[in-house]
């Protein structure tokens, strides 16, 4: 069966936070739509699956959609993306599918899928709720390339990921799971001594910036880029902003221009977000005790799905709704407090307006120049001495181990079991060496025939 083999290869979500490939497909579905849309700048991983492995992605399509039962399979992608639509458009040709494209135009966040199920299917999922809720299942366009690899029995070890940034040229790379981070920094080679790291994109990934911490990362099956950034950026700069002074200035400069609410991805697909009034609202919530009370003030952050349009785009003062957001969601844990969902949410009409352009948001960021040159076709394959593989690289628990140190392994055994439970997945060795250590939390493999 099509989700067992996807489960017996450790198949995650490629593309977001790494859900279990075999929990999403077990499901049918009326719409099956594959993102290729590259959400983030600066990302070359998605646009360069679709030009090298178009016969796989469309394979697996075929496979998934059959299973799912989908009446329309469609990859959605940005129209902009002239070599990436030709080889899509020649696979699809070449196998006879019944698949379409969707073209976008270049707007952040493109790739959420929420916002692409809404384009696609004219449904807004519920707040906080899933595609599958009206009928849809998503999938990145790198996650199909593992699910083709999985039906010819080949489970997940290796990874496909860009370099982009302050370096010498953007660069592809084909490194096993596990590879030491700073092995991927140093093949692009950085054209500064010091640096800072991104792992994923500008607006979303997260900013390391100790070389302590840098040299302690490995490739994990979601890392699809690495963006290198001089030493005291801007996006650096505001992700360590303290939220003490966040909310002083929120209280302070906040102008209640309703940007951040209008241009919001969820505010605009129906959802209750409305981070300008949350804003105006902050410099009271240590003093709101009233459960209701703080339902009604501070209840949207429930929904914001931390995109950071607002923190980086839409505030003309420079404000963070999105950390005031991610303050209050953990806040409404701590007080129990179970704010409602719309179960039939419907988009706004500002949807199909005045989207956050990605050429200007390259320019906001202050990453533009590094936007003036791309990876090619071409892929660099890292063989590094030893591999750094933690057990837990998907949402849910971690795999068991099943190894012991000292152990002779083989690329593609069986390193870690999924978890029984609702929400696991496989981890299995990326090269052949021998187990050099290993706990609950993560083993080491070292290549045979070093020393």
């Amino acid at each position: 069966m099509l989700t067992d083999l996807i489960r017996e290869a450790g198949v995650v979500g490629e593309g977001g936070a790494g859900f279990p490939t075999h929990i999403k497909l077990d499901a049918k579905s009326d719409f099956f739509i594959v993102n290729a849309a590259e959400c983030e700048p600066l990302i070359e991983t998605d646009k360069y699956i679709c030009r090298m492995f178009a016969s796989e992605i469309i394979e697996a399509m075929q496979h998934v959609g059959e299973h799912l039962g989908a009446k329309r399979l469609v990859i959605a992608l940005k129209r902009k993306y002239n070599r990436e639509i030709n080889a899509l458009t020649d696979a699809i040709r070449d196998k006879g599918a019944n698949i379409e494209l969707f073209l976008m135009d270049s707007f952040y966040p493109a790739g959420d899928e929420q916002v692409l199920v809404q384009m696609i299917t004219g449904r807004s999922v519920p707040e906080r709720g899933i595609p599958l809720a009206v009928g849809a299942v998503v999938n990145n366009v790198g996650t199909m390339v593992s699910i083709q690899k999985a039906l010819k029995g080949i489970p997940v070890t290796e990874k496909h990921l860009s370099v982009t940034g302050d370096v010498e040229r953007p660069l592809m790379l084909k490194v096993p799971l596990g590879a030491p981070i700073i092995d991927c920094i140093n093949a692009a080679k950085p054209n500064l001594p010091d640096y800072d790291i991104v792992l994923g994109g500008p607006m979303m990934g997260k900013v390391y910036t100790e070389p302590a911490q840098i040299a302690a990362l490995s490739v994990e099956k979601t890392v699809g880029n690495i963006l290198i950034l001089p030493k005291g950026h801007h996006l650096y700069i505001q992700a360590q902003k303290p939220l003490h002074r966040i909310i002083r200035q929120a209280q302070s400069a906040c102008l209640q221009c309703r940007f951040c609410t209008d241009q919001c991805p969820r505010y605009r697909v129906g959802h209750r977000v409305r981070p300008h009034l949350v804003m105006r609202a902050i410099f009271l919530e240590q003093r709101v005790e009233n459960a209701m009370e703080y339902e009604h003030l501070y209840g949207d952050a429930a929904n914001c799905s931390e995109c950071g349009l607002c923190d980086m785009y839409s505030c003309p003062m420079g404000l963070s709704p999105r950390r005031v957001n991610m303050y209050l969601k953990g806040r409404l844990r701590e007080k129990g407090i179970d704010v409602p969902k719309n179960p039939t949410p419907k988009a706004r009409e500002a949807l199909f307006y005045g989207k956050a352009s990605t050429d200007r948001l390259i320019r906001r960021l202050g990453i533009y120049e590094y936007s003036l040159r791309q990876a090619g076709d071409e892929c660099l394959e890292i063989e590094p001495k030893r591999v750094m593989l933690p057990f837990l690289q998907h949402i849910g628990k971690p795999a068991i181990p099943l190894k012991a140190k000292g152990d002779r392994i083989a690329k593609g055994d069986l390193l870690g079991l999924a978890a029984e439970g609702p929400v696991s997945a496989n981890i299995h060795a990326s090269i052949d060496g021998i187990v050099e250590s290993i706990d609950e939390r993560c083993a080491v493999i070292e290549r045979e025939g070093w020393s």
